[in-house]
């Protein structure tokens, strides 16, 4: 089992930033992989960015690229969300997701994911 909170969502302006973070806890299995996703109104849960947690690059969605960036500690098993140049699209309910099964390439849909966090909203006002 792996327990997610995610923490650092509230309000921001176009143009400023926010991080968010989401610690686990539990067992994660080292090949295991994570990923950021967000719901807005009227859209389905898009994913953010999405890592390994063995290491390598992420991956982003195209909308966020050079804009957010995603960085782990694993030491604290926490991994972060940097949102800059933010944008009022850019207001959801931001998840992180843990992908407990083995998989050789990142994957960004909702039900390849097992664990989920309770989400955290973030508003972006113009």
């Amino acid at each position: 089992q792996v327990q997610l909170v995610e923490t650092g969502g509230g309000f921001g302006q176009a143009g400023g930033s926010l991080r968010l973070s989401c610690a686990a806890s539990g067992r994660a299995a080292s090949d295991a992989s994570m990923c950021w996703f967000r719901r807005s109104p009227g859209r389905e849960r898009d994913f953010v960015p999405a890592i390994f947690l063995s290491g390598g690059n992420p991956r982003y969605l195209n909308e966020v690229k050079g804009r957010f960036t995603l960085a782990r500690d694993n030491a604290k098993d926490t991994v972060y969300l940097q949102m800059n140049s933010l944008k009022p699209e850019d207001t959801a309910v931001y998840y992180c997701a843990v992908r407990a099964r083995f998989t050789p390439v990142i994957r960004t849909g909702v039900n390849d994911y097992d664990y989920w966090g309770q989400g955290t909203q973030v508003t972006v006002s113009l």
